[in-house]
């Protein structure tokens, strides 16, 4: 069993933790053996994240006047902690897989970018296109016009030489 002031320097690392995450999703792992925690933890790491087992009370205490107050209150069973200061998406994304093939392993409430969601919300989030997939296509739209204005500018004075090459053929200019 853990001493006093052991417990406190876990509450006050979680806390240092708590209050510098934009991105947290609140998991429940009952029933995962070994070797399922073992592979999530992998996962996780693949994507960018980090994942950590908390005691309920421990992450409420913690939480306390940070952005993760409203997700870590009142919770039950066993929890865990996903998070990650990068990418949202790919999280959720590599959650969401592992629990389709794990039903032990469930989601409880999150935080994106500061901001509270529930379930459905991760499975949506989870659902969206990768980062890169979406810069592409926003780069793509910016850029579209301007292909489109030079594409116009330039058949202007290609249609202009094909009409004068065609008079030359045919003996207008003389």
């Amino acid at each position: 069993m853990k001493k006093k002031e052991d417990k406190k320097k876990d509450v006050d690392a979680l806390r240092q933790d708590l209050a510098r995450l934009q991105n947290l999703f609140v998991t429940g792992y009952e029933k995962m053996r070994v070797d399922q925690d073992f592979e999530l933890r992998k996962v996780i790491r693949g994507a960018g994240g980090t994942y950590r087992v908390v005691k309920n009370n421990l992450a409420e205490k913690a939480s306390e006047g940070t952005p993760s107050e409203q997700v870590l209150k009142g919770l039950r069973g066993m929890t865990s902690m996903a998070y990650t200061t990068k990418d949202p998406v790919a999280l959720a994304k590599v959650l969401t897989a592992y629990a389709k093939t794990n039903p032990s392993f469930t989601f409880k409430a999150g935080i994106v970018e500061g901001r509270a969601i529930d379930v459905k919300a991760i499975n949506d989030l989870a659902n969206m296109p990768a980062r890169e997939v979406i810069l592409a296509k926003l780069l793509y739209l910016i850029n579209a016009p301007a292909q489109r204005l030079l594409t116009a500018v330039n058949a202007v004075g290609r249609n202009l030489a094909v009409v004068m090459d065609q008079a030359v053929k045919e003996n207008k200019f003389k």
